[in-house]
């Protein structure tokens, strides 16, 4: 029985994979046959991380594959996932770290997938990137603090836009709306990713958390 545990939870890490390069920590969903789709255990893992991550001067989300994620795993909304706590203290956990936090997306952002990338400081994606977030469809509410970061970041009619209305944005659109800062060639991505993280990680460390706060406190 522990062997069979032990083996499911190796399974899980691997999904969520951890770099560690001093002080620039790269996560990265690796889940590219479900589309990067997020379970129970992945949300458990990123929350871990962000929850452990006070030694990181900068940290770059990202994912392997096309797709950035689909959002919820389909089968576990089935049985709740939706409605889990697991997604808003996930994306609080982010806010929260004082790194300089950098969602490096690869591709198309979906549903609850959508808030970890909002808590996010800085969001940068590849030119055919699509963002949606489909609750309304889905018959399902967003997050608690999902709608609060978006207005910030594109203005309510925008924001309503997206979870009212349902319609799916290109990344040039996002780009447009302020809800990516810069859209980067696929190949370039990772390299775009570390250049922002670079003066947060030559900083010293007082400078770097002092400059966050103050410039949390503006949102």
């Amino acid at each position: 029985m522990f062997g069979i545990w032990a083996r499911q939870l190796k399974k899980w890490v691997k999904m969520i994979e951890l770099d560690q390069d001093g002080g620039l920590w790269t996560v990265t969903v690796n889940r590219t046959d479900k589309a990067n789709s997020l379970n129970r255990e992945m949300l458990t893992r990123l929350l871990e991380i962000f929850e452990n991550a006070q030694g990181a001067r900068a940290v770059i989300l990202t994912a392997k594959g096309k797709v950035f994620s689909a959002g919820a795993d389909l089968e576990e909304v089935r049985t709740g996932l939706a409605a889990s706590d697991l997604w808003e203290r996930l994306s609080s956990a982010i806010a929260a770290l004082p790194a300089l936090k950098i969602a490096a997306l690869n591709g198309t952002l979906a549903g609850g997938a959508m808030g970890m990338v909002l808590a996010c400081d800085l969001r940068i994606a590849v030119p055919g990137a699509n963002f949606f977030y489909p609750v309304m469809k889905r018959g399902v509410l967003p997050q608690p603090s999902d709608p609060k970061r978006m207005t910030a970041l594109i203005g309510p009619a925008r924001t309503r836009l997206i979870l009212m209305a349902g319609q799916k944005i290109s990344a040039d659109e996002a780009y447009q709306f302020g809800l990516v800062d810069r859209v980067v060639p696929v190949d370039e991505l990772s390299t775009a990713a570390r250049d922002l993280a670079r003066d947060a990680l030559a900083a010293a460390p007082d400078i770097a958390s002092g400059i966050a706060d103050l410039c949390r406190r503006q949102t």
